[in-house]
């Protein structure tokens, strides 16, 4: 099970990364409403600049941690239950502004992994 849950950390901790740190300005099939970066998705759904950098800034410290936790096991749980609240609110967020359940789907996935990881790391 320890494998798997490495395995479930990496996953996680870098689709995140990935999104935020490389893919933030670039169009996605998954991004809220008609979006093409970040910025549009978070007007998208509402919410101020502000509230994207903040997000931002927390999903890749949690990202970070989970990442470390690998070698730091003590980080796991808070660094996954952070990123499962995140999460929680991508969806939410997705449904606010009634998007097709599809799009919510990597958040969606991203937030049960997170409950695993939280759960049986």
């Amino acid at each position: 099970m320890t494998y798997i849950i490495i395995a479930l950390q990496f996953i996680v901790s870098l689709s995140i990364l990935n999104v935020w740190l490389l893919r933030y300005n670039q169009p996605s099939k998954w991004r809220g409403g008609d979006a093409k970066t970040i910025f549009e998705e978070f007007r998208v759904y509402g919410l101020p600049e502000w509230m994207c950098y903040a997000v931002g800034t927390l999903k890749v410290l949690l990202a970070g941690l989970l990442l470390l936790a690998i070698w730091f096991p003590d980080l796991r749980r808070l660094a996954a239950v952070g990123l499962a609240i995140l999460l929680l609110g991508s969806v939410i967020m997705h449904v606010k502004v009634k998007d097709p359940w599809i799009k919510s789907l990597p958040a969606a996935t991203f937030l049960v992994l997170s409950l695993v990881i939280a759960y049986f790391g």
